[in-house]
């Protein structure tokens, strides 16, 4: 019975991926044509099927984009670069459609230690830290081995201080990594999608305004009270915005 369940899974499995290559496909082809809301339809078909990838969120940006629609195509471009961190095509292109947003909202810099460790776990994507750290350990294992077994004094002190030297790298990047992924589960993003919202100073209609956003603009959700939730920008404000306004990545 189990083998059959499995037999079958396998087989959807198959036909869905088939069916999705040729919704991709044709939603490129609407793309060319500049049939660009077509091909939305098909893109938005594949991600009903639960499929995600970071061509797919890049191609349904740049539809979005093409119709102007701001919040949609700055959300995919973001889903995008989740997926894809390093692509410097989905960063250009972000850049591009954050220049249709109307809010201009200033960035905090930060400055000293933060600013410096910060500059240091950029250099790379979470993937490739912890892709550095377990070659470095292979690397070390491997230097060890020959210290270990090498009668060459000097063979015997170069390996030593080459597997320390890896091991030293390999703690660092297992360090950045498990840094750059706590960062990640605390980043709670969302975009705006609301042509204009009010942002209250309490989680009720009766609270005074603090400030307005419009589509495009993306927020960090803070907490949630039944039907709002507390967001912050990135000059520091902060104030309260009905979930209907906005929608997280």
């Amino acid at each position: 019975m189990k083998n059959i369940l499995y037999i079958l899974l396998v087989l959807f499995s198959t036909v869905t991926f088939a069916q999705n290559d040729l919704l991709f496909e044709q939603g490129n082809a609407l793309y060319n044509d500049g049939k660009y809301a077509q091909a939305i339809e098909k893109y938005n078909a594949i991600l009903k099927t639960k499929h995600h990838s970071e061509e797919l969120y890049f191609n349904l940006a740049n539809a979005h984009y093409k119709l102007n629609n701001i919040a949609p195509s700055i959300y995919y471009y973001e889903k995008a670069l989740q997926l894809a961190p390093d692509d410097q095509d989905v960063k250009n292109n972000l850049a591009y459609a954050k220049n249709m947003t109307l809010d201009a909202i200033d960035v905090i810099p930060q400055a000293g230690f933060s600013k410096l460790v910060k500059n240091f776990t950029d250099i790379m994507s979470f993937d490739n830290w912890a892709k550095l750290a377990v070659l470095s350990v292979i690397i070390f294992v491997l230097l060890f081995l020959v210290y270990y077994f090498t009668y060459s004094t000097t063979k015997k002190r170069l390996a030593f201080i080459s597997s320390n030297l890896f091991l030293f790298i390999a703690v660092i990047s297992l360090v950045v990594a498990f840094h750059k992924y706590n960062i990640h589960l605390k980043d709670k993003s969302a975009i705006v999608f609301a042509q204009e919202t009010v942002i209250k100073s309490e989680p009720n209609n009766r609270s005074s305004e603090v400030f307005r956003l419009h589509q495009g603009t993306k927020v960090q959700i803070l907490d949630t009270i039944n039907q709002w939730k507390k967001i912050k920008l990135s000059d520091g404000k902060t104030g309260w915005i009905q979930n209907v306004d906005i929608k997280e990545l």
